[in-house]
């Protein structure tokens, strides 16, 4: 049993277990990366269980814990931990469907199923804290979306549809040392630029137009997460404005986060610069999100959120304005949480470039 499932195994009671059935769960636990497997743990034993297409795999990269090749995992698992005295098994509430509970249900007799949030929460809270390893993966997967955003600056010119700069953008990336895109990247010009999470369209750079690019990349399992918005060939006033209020609004935001501030606080660092300015209505997202081997993770940057940031933590901070049907502005970085304040991951310039 390796070191983090040995610190999970520890809220695990004598005739109590846990399985762990999400991919990304899996992966920060085995390293092994698939869209099919079962993980189970007791407080002294564990066990990877996979089909015939990844078990060669799993057991070249899962070499703590035995890796058997399962045909029903859920009875087969069951019978395994009751085997061993199990009578009560956490699950996640988070992402277990209704055809994986009914599986368990089908198979649980004698076992008492526990799908409150608790497993969840002791997972989630463990994978807060990045270690130097997990570091190393995300500011190699940083560097390849920066190096991403120098290539795409060079040939965003005006005739070019968003579709075909995401294209653009995401092969230069995936031929360049990612393995896979962080998530669907997002290229949206002139009034499409007022949708937070826009999709690429067919829509035409024009002179004069705002285009914002909110893309990353995957590498080793652990991905990136980065905002530029720059101009096309020249800006209106009120448009500079906008865009020197977001930047003021983000520097503001990375100036005061540190260990110890509550997310709702480190929200607002970013929030009041918005509202003093008079946009605080076309700003309704929150200022940031964890990443790591899920693009969205705790912590989070949210009004509400009353959780105290710690030390090696990354989050991202982002805000925003929209004006709708006009243009929209978002820069963002990632940061790792530093007893004093944070240091920032993502060096590309972020001073309005008008290209």
């Amino acid at each position: 049993m390796n070191a983090r499932l040995q610190k999970l195994a520890t809220f695990l009671k004598e005739g109590e277990a846990a399985v762990v059935l999400s991919e990304s769960n899996r992966l920060y636990y085995t390293d092994f990366d698939a869209d099919s497997g079962l993980l189970w743990l007791t407080a002294t034993s564990c066990g990877f269980v996979t089909d015939f297409r990844y078990t060669e795999a799993a057991r070249r990269v899962i070499t703590d814990m035995e890796v058997t090749e399962g045909k029903r995992f859920f009875s087969e698992t069951i019978a395994v931990l009751k085997a061993q005295g199990v009578t009560r098994l956490y699950l996640e509430d988070e992402t277990l469907t209704v055809v994986q509970r009914r599986h368990f249900l089908r198979n649980a007799d004698g076992v008492e199923l526990v799908c409150d949030g608790t497993l969840c929460r002791e997972i989630g809270h463990q994978r807060r804290v990045k270690d130097a390893g997990e570091l190393r993966r995300i500011r190699r997967a940083q560097a390849v979306t920066e190096e991403g955003f120098s290539y795409i600056l060079s040939r965003l010119q005006v005739g070019r549809t968003e579709k075909d700069v995401a294209l653009d953008l995401e092969m230069y990336m995936r031929r360049n040392g990612a393995d896979r895109v962080a998530f669907d990247f997002i290229a949206a010009s002139g009034e499409n630029g007022a949708l937070p999470h826009a999709v690429p369209s067919d829509r035409r750079l024009q002179t004069g137009d705002f285009l914002t690019l909110d893309f990353g990349a995957t590498v080793d399992g652990y991905r990136s997460d980065m905002t530029r918005t720059v101009a096309i060939g020249s800006v209106s006033d009120e448009m500079k404005a906008v865009y020197d209020i977001v930047l003021a609004a983000q520097r503001a935001c990375l100036d005061g986060l540190r260990a110890g501030l509550s997310g709702a606080e480190g929200d607002r660092l970013a929030r009041e610069v918005i509202e003093r300015a008079g946009y605080g209505a076309a700003f309704g997202h929150s200022t940031g999100h964890g990443v790591g081997i899920d693009i969205h993770e705790l912590p989070r940057l949210s009004s509400g959120n009353d959780e105290r940031l710690m030390i090696g933590e990354i989050v991202t901070v982002e805000p925003g304005i929209y004006l709708e049907g006009r243009f929209g502005v978002r820069i963002e970085d990632m940061v790792c949480i530093t007893a004093d304040g944070c240091e920032n991951l993502t060096s590309a310039p972020k001073d309005l470039l008008i290209l």
